[in-house]
């Protein structure tokens, strides 16, 4: 199966980087380094190419280079589901900085709308070590998980997500007045309601597909564990029954029946942004938050790549797979089982570590930048 790749990045006055370019090829590249050099940048740079905030949802004038003005750019050659391409994206201050800055995205030096539109050519996938305590941490960080799932394969889903937080906002101050207008609160509840609907419908389909994808290719000797997925939410349930037109009435009269309580309270206490995403240890058939440190990591593993199968079986091109300091703390036969399963792929992925050693078993066929102060050198 083919694979997006990113063929040239080029950096300017991002992060660490006043200027840097990294040519690559298809397949497995590896950035080396100290700590601090600068290699998680790299991979957040890439990040920018996809829907969202980036992989450390920093703010847009955070990314930019220490000794700059504030603006920052990222661009790559890609070669995606339509074929040669150069995405762009950046932050481009107005008049000297004093006006607020915006955030632009360019293919082909064309604008376009938003990072949503770069998702015709290529779709990224991202584990971080912050990812790590996913399973045992606050609902919100699994709901943030899933919707990051469904932006790889809905690139609008960030769009309504973010609409429907607004609308609830929106809603929460009309509850603040003793008296708010009955028609204005109306108006707000019903696009609640539609945007509801659609986020909580996005979440599900993704679900189903996924645990279908586990489903298909459950290997029992794996030595990352397969898992079973759902969705803990009281709308999403509603939508596996029942039209979606049926469950929007539902939940305008949930939100009209519970003005009183949701004032009282400051905020909306029913919806999909409280949907929790939960997952289960498949062999052990326990709670993925009862498993051990290592067999959560496991678990965490064995979804990224399942949902990069989905994504290459549902577009037809691998996505790019960006990994930071996976494999420091894997064992050899995992370390071995993830390098298989992206050659399996057959997906560009872009892993990160400080210690070369961990990487010994593809340096022979891995691409390997060692990367410094601002700098990114590839070896021979």
């Amino acid at each position: 199966m083919p694979a997006a790749c990113i063929r040239r990045l080029m950096l300017t006055n991002f992060r660490s980087y006043r200027a840097v370019s990294v040519t690559a090829d298809a397949g497995l590249v590896v950035l080396v380094g100290p700590n601090g050099a600068g290699k998680t940048n790299v991979i957040e740079a890439i990040s920018y190419l996809a829907p969202g905030r980036g992989l450390r949802r920093a703010t847009l004038e955070e990314v930019g280079f220490s000794e700059g003005d504030g603006s920052w750019a990222v661009a790559a050659e890609v070669e995606g589901a339509l074929g040669l391409a150069t995405l762009g994206t950046g932050l481009t201050l107005r008049n000297g900085g004093e006006e607020a800055a915006s955030r632009k995205c360019r293919i082909d030096r064309e604008p376009v709308v938003s990072a949503a539109s770069f998702a015709e050519h290529l779709r990224i996938i991202w584990l971080t070590p912050h990812m790590d305590p996913l399973f045992a941490g606050p609902a919100s960080e699994r709901r943030r998980f899933l919707d990051r799932l469904v932006l790889t394969v809905d690139a609008e889903h960030g769009s309504r997500v973010n609409a429907l937080e607004r609308a609830l906002r929106s809603r929460n101050r009309l509850l603040e007045d003793p008296r708010p207008d009955p028609l204005w609160l109306d108006a707000v509840e019903h696009e609640a309601a539609e945007l509801a609907v659609a986020v909580a419908a996005g979440r599900a389909e993704t679900v189903r597909r996924l645990q279908g994808a586990v489903e298909a290719h459950k290997d029992l000797a794996s030595p990352f564990p397969w898992a079973e997925i759902a969705i803990d939410g009281w709308l999403e349930t509603l939508l596996a029954d029942h039209a979606a037109v049926t469950a929007e009435d539902r939940y305008r009269a949930v939100l009209r029946q519970g003005r009183a309580r949701d004032a009282a309270a400051g905020r909306t206490l029913a919806g999909p942004h409280l949907s929790d995403l939960e997952v289960r240890h498949g062999p052990k058939g326990i709670a993925a938050s009862a498993a051990s440190t290592g067999e959560q990591k496991a678990l965490l593993i064995g979804l990224i790549l399942a949902h990069a199968g989905l994504i290459a079986d549902m577009t037809g091109f691998a996505p790019v797979l960006l990994m930071d300091e996976v494999v420091a703390h894997l064992d050899p036969t995992r370390r071995a089982a993830l390098y298989e399963g992206l050659t399996r792929l057959g997906a560009q992925a872009w892993l990160t570590g400080a210690d070369p050693a961990a990487f010994a078993e593809i340096a022979a066929d891995a691409q390997v930048f060692e990367i410094s102060l601002g700098r990114a050198t590839r070896r021979p």
